[in-house]
């Protein structure tokens, strides 16, 4: 796990593990698929509290919208501005509905000890002096999850090309926490196993 902050760096976020980065408000990051296809679970929390963090639900609401676009603003679970799209190069599909992958998951499909996103996300925070009371649902860049009739939920291999990025202004200042999902069960991230990617973080 890497705790950083700063401008004009590049971190790795190995594959099946985590990362996480400080934003001061204004403060831009992009997070590429370095090799394609890797879906990225992604969070936003506030620095000096862990129970304000990046909602799912309430930024579908405030965008109405199940999956969001260049210009919008993502918001926390108490509805204030945590992280704007600028831009985005790849498909344009990052789920906003499946919970982070976790050890109770894995342990129920006899792979106890698997890597998992809600653990990255821990240890990341973890770098920052911060526990979080739950693992909310992450925003999963680069994954393609339709709904099928309406009603049923689906999986599709990511789009993501090698070098597609997702690039997010932040609205406020927080840690941004990214997972490169270790999930290999699904083909989420396509073929082959599960791949690193990497944050550049940009000059305000």
């Amino acid at each position: 796990m890497d705790g950083v902050s700063g401008h004009g760096r590049r971190i790795e976020v190995p594959a099946r593990s985590g990362a996480a980065v400080a934003l001061a408000a204004g403060g831009r990051a992009r997070i590429v698929n370095t090799h394609g296809g890797q879906v990225v679970d992604t969070w936003a929390f506030d620095p000096h509290d862990a129970t304000h963090f990046l909602s799912m639900e309430h930024s579908r609401v405030a965008t109405y919208k199940v999956l969001f676009e260049i210009g919008d603003t993502l918001v926390s679970n108490r509805r204030t501005g945590f992280l704007t799209i600028v831009a985005d190069t790849s498909p344009g599909i990052h789920d906003t509905q499946y919970a982070a992958c976790d050890a109770i998951e894995y342990a129920a499909m006899g792979k106890p000890g698997h890597a998992n996103c809600a653990d990255n996300l821990r240890a990341a925070l973890l770098a920052f002096g911060l526990i979080p009371p739950v693992v909310p649902c992450p925003w999963n860049l680069f994954e393609h999850a339709p709904i099928r009739n309406g009603r049923y939920l689906s999986d599709e291999p990511s789009g993501a090309r090698p070098g597609d990025f997702v690039e997010l202004r932040a609205a406020a200042d927080c840690i941004l926490v990214c997972s490169a999902c270790p999930s290999e069960g699904f083909g989420i991230s396509g073929a082959g196993p599960p791949r690193g990617v990497h944050i550049e973080l940009l000059e305000p």
